[in-house]
């Protein structure tokens, strides 16, 4: 199968091979360029003035992505964007706080979750749900949870419908990408391999190993630092609050893959465009449209 190199004017498709990994560890992460400034960035979001994902809201959307001509990169998310994991976060998250008679011993509810937990990182995390406690402890319970998670992934875990479709038309195009993550990295690791995309990613970045995480943009903007792409050539699928502000802070368009939070919430965040999974005919269209910008 031929790759191309997407965005650019050639008669004939030429080949492009993937880089190399930055190291012998294909997710090793190369220390961030201290020539990028965030702050020069961070891009202001359009909220959505409808709850719904209209014909003129895809219109808009379409059009959004079309200014990234030339494409030339893709970064992903992990839990929530490339696997519906978030219900298994939810249900170790769940046992775990009634164990320690959190909330009165009371379960917590999904919405309380979603608001509270989903995207953030761990060490955000014990503020936010032990702000009592001191940090080792609250930070033991995190670890414990995150095992739990992993034991409850490997029976579980199954990617979002049409990845397989989307991977593929990245790799025909030659696209470089990046899996940009607040979890832990044993987590991604785990993620990664049980999806079969060890050999699809050239570059892990981790929250918690940028000096901030998401929300932050820094984790994004490490991202393109090492693939050497501009954010003017490329954009973000996230499923998160947390990840849709740090992308766009980064000063990418953002694609919010509904698989749990409400379309309306990622919107209001900053998204460019809102899809169910990745065979949504928004997605298609917004990617054809710019493609054909890039033949004009």
């Amino acid at each position: 199968m031929k790759k191309t190199l997407f965005g650019h004017h050639f008669s004939s498709a030429l080949s492009l091979s993937v880089p190399p990994a930055v190291s012998s560890n294909r997710f090793c992460t190369i220390p961030f360029s201290q020539n990028i400034n965030p702050s020069s960035m961070v891009v202001t979001a359009k909220v959505a003035p409808q709850a719904g994902i209209s014909t003129e809201l895809t219109s808009q959307s379409k059009s959004s992505l079309s200014v990234l001509s030339p494409l030339e990169a893709i970064l992903f998310d992990i839990d929530g964007t490339l696997c519906d994991s978030d219900p298994l976060h939810y249900d170790a998250f769940r046992e775990m706080l009634q164990e320690v008679g959190f909330n009165g011993g009371q379960p917590i509810t999904e919405d309380f979750f979603v608001k509270n937990i989903s995207g953030m990182h761990n060490d955000e995390l014990c503020h936010v749900l032990f702000p009592e406690w001191d940090f080792d402890r609250a930070m033991k319970f995190m670890e414990d949870k995150e095992a739990m998670f992993r034991r409850l992934a490997a029976e579980e875990l199954k990617p979002v419908k049409g990845l397989d479709k989307l991977c593929q038309w990245v790799e025909e195009r030659g696209l470089k990408r990046a899996a940009v993550t607040n979890a832990p990295r044993p987590n991604a690791e785990l993620i990664l391999s049980m999806l079969g995309l060890n050999d699809f990613f050239e570059l892990l970045v981790i929250g918690s190993e940028c000096d901030r995480a998401k929300p932050f943009p820094d984790p994004y903007l490490k991202a393109l630092d090492v693939l050497k792409v501009s954010p003017e050539h490329a954009f973000v699928f996230e499923d998160s609050i947390s990840g849709i502000k740090a992308g766009v802070s980064a000063g990418m368009p953002v694609v919010g893959v509904a698989s749990r939070n409400p379309e309306t919430l990622l919107m209001a965040t900053g998204a460019t465009l809102v899809i169910r999974d990745f065979e949504d005919s928004n997605l298609w269209g917004a990617l054809a449209d710019l493609e054909a910008r890039t033949r004009q």
